[in-house]
């Protein structure tokens, strides 16, 4: 069911806006988690911590969603469709497998953020327990996903799945029945 050309670029303002934000909030959460890593000053460590789970929820959570929601919304309102190409499925399952992972990860930046909140730091020394790699890591992970996920909405490349080889072709015979039909008349 395709959009019309105005619904289509609403949609498609909506996912790049959704997905830019999504990428910009995961360079924000890895500075973050760079500095709870790095830092040698205790209040930054454990404001990172606190930081870094208010961004997931307020910013994160919700920004993968709209782009998983708006990104459905344009493969199936357009010619793309969701499971003719490849790099449409690709996309898909990068979102979805960052958004889950996003998801489910949530609960150790609940649990890093708890502890930081509830831990008194007098000394740099004492930083160390409070230092996790996870946030720093999670979040590289999830900026080349992203990085890919926008080279292929760039590039797109070439290659029909067999679904989209089935359409395409039913497409071009239902083409050349109207014209032979047309050509009779």
């Amino acid at each position: 069911m395709p959009l019309t050309p105005r619904l289509r670029k609403v949609a498609l303002t909506a996912h790049v806006t959704a997905s830019v934000g999504w990428l910009g909030a995961v360079l924000a959460f890895l500075a973050l988690g760079v500095a709870g890593l790095t830092s040698q000053n205790p209040q930054t460590v454990q404001g990172a911590y606190l930081v870094m789970e208010l961004t997931g929820w307020a910013i994160l959570v919700p920004l993968s969603l709209a782009s998983l929601l708006t990104g459905l919304v344009c493969s199936l309102g357009s010619t793309w469709g969701l499971f003719r190409h490849y790099w449409v499925l690709f996309k898909l399952a990068i979102n979805v497998v960052a958004t889950t992972v996003l998801v489910l990860y949530m609960q150790t930046l609940a649990y890093l953020a708890d502890v930081s909140a509830h831990t008194t730091i007098f000394s740099p020394g004492e930083v160390g327990g409070l230092r996790s790699p996870s946030p720093t890591l999670h979040a590289v992970a999830a900026l080349l996903l992203l990085l890919v996920a926008t080279t292929l909405a760039i590039y797109k490349p070439r290659g029909m799945t067999r679904y989209g080889q089935r359409r395409q072709q039913q497409r071009r015979a239902l083409a050349r029945s109207l014209q032979r039909s047309h050509s009779a008349n």
